[in-house]
């Protein structure tokens, strides 16, 4: 009878020391995120390539923090729901995509960053960057980029879809856009169609400029490559203005303000 209760008492003290990793009905250790300075010290999962990606290398040098790269932010929120990371930093509207399809999960009130979208081209296009800068101003003023918006996010979902004229041709050939469709509402797969506040706006711009729109869907950290190698004419996934970039391709005007913020677990 001793030995039973000791092997008992022994296999309910292994039980206890390793509830921290994964045996005996769990438990979570994770650190507890409530606002940007606890991200000190945290495993923050990220989009690889993303500004919240760089936004979170700068805990990584200088404060201590681990961070777990994905090719998709679904992927990061899934580690996230499955206790792997403490937090995902992300844009605010895919964010609330992720936040609104999962169970458990919220977005913290307070922005980590305030950022501008547009698109982006190589360096040599000028000519191009000139179109489409047209292009979005005329977009802009006569309301279809709102519309466009609008039609992803708030309450009119689906009310305002951008549709090409009657009678759009395209003299000048195929633009190639970039981009990365795992960035809802921005872009993102729905009946096997590449779709989103992006990819329509993109059409309304070729429509205007008389230009065929292909989209090409690709890991987000291949974008820029693929601009400044000529396989892709413009990139527009949700591309964040930063100076880093600057150097390596050049930006539309913005068509868009966005912000970085912090998913956490309720």
């Amino acid at each position: 009878m001793k030995k039973i209760l000791a092997a008992i008492l022994a296999g309910t003290m292994l039980c206890a020391s390793a509830l921290a990793f994964a045996g005996c009905g769990g438990s979570d250790n994770s650190k507890k995120i409530t606002k940007a300075d606890d991200l000190k010290g945290a495993i923050i999962g990220v989009q690889s390539g993303t500004t919240g990606d760089e936004l979170a290398t700068e805990y990584e040098k200088n404060d201590g923090s681990t961070i777990n790269r994905y090719s998709k932010g679904a992927d990061a929120v899934a580690a996230l729901k499955n206790g792997k990371i403490d937090c995902v930093i992300i844009d605010s509207e895919p964010a609330k995509s992720f936040v609104e399809a999962n169970d458990g999960l919220k977005i913290l009130d307070e922005p980590l960053s305030k950022e501008e979208y547009a698109i982006c081209m190589a360096k040599d296009k000028t000519d191009l960057l000139e179109k489409f800068n047209k292009a979005l101003g005329e977009l802009k003023e006569d309301g279809t980029l709102s519309n466009i918006v609008n039609n992803y996010i708030g309450d009119k979902k689906g009310e305002t879809p951008y549709k090409t004229p009657d009678g759009t041709k395209y003299p000048n050939g195929e633009l190639h856009m970039a981009t990365n469709a795992e960035f809802e509402p921005y872009e993102f797969i729905e009946n096997n169609e590449i779709v989103g506040i992006d990819p329509m706006a993109a059409q309304a711009i070729c429509d205007k400029l008389g230009y065929k729109l292909v989209i090409d869907n690709m890991e987000f950290d291949s974008i820029i490559g693929s601009i400044q190698t000529g396989k892709a004419d413009f990139g527009m996934a949700g591309m964040t203005v930063t100076d880093e970039r600057k150097q390596s391709v050049n930006f539309t005007d913005t068509y868009a303000d966005a912000s970085q913020v912090i998913i956490v677990k309720k």
